[in-house]
């Protein structure tokens, strides 16, 4: 397994970190998922290079891009529904 630490965007909140996590879960290509929404990071561990793509590509569409890809208004609003959703079904 490789591990990896990748900051992204838009991650706010615990609502945010359960959503990312949920989802990254069900890929079920990941181990050790922890998301720390206070240092803006998703860290994991991963076998292959496609499992990686995989995970950034979930992010993306949920609204959390990797630092340094673009984060046009629209991800920005994924990101708040992602939010949303991760806060009621977190409680």
């Amino acid at each position: 397994m490789i591990p990896i630490v990748l900051k992204v965007q838009n991650l706010k909140c615990s609502g945010c970190a359960h959503t990312i996590t949920q989802k990254l879960a069900a890929l079920n290509l990941l181990k050790d998922i922890k998301v720390a929404a206070d240092e803006n990071t998703v860290a994991f561990s991963y076998t292959q290079q496609y499992d990686l793509d995989q995970a950034k590509k979930v992010l993306a569409d949920m609204g959390y891009p990797i630092a340094g890809e673009a984060n046009p208004l629209s991800t920005k609003a994924q990101s708040f529904m992602s939010c949303a959703v991760g806060r009621i079904l977190k409680n």
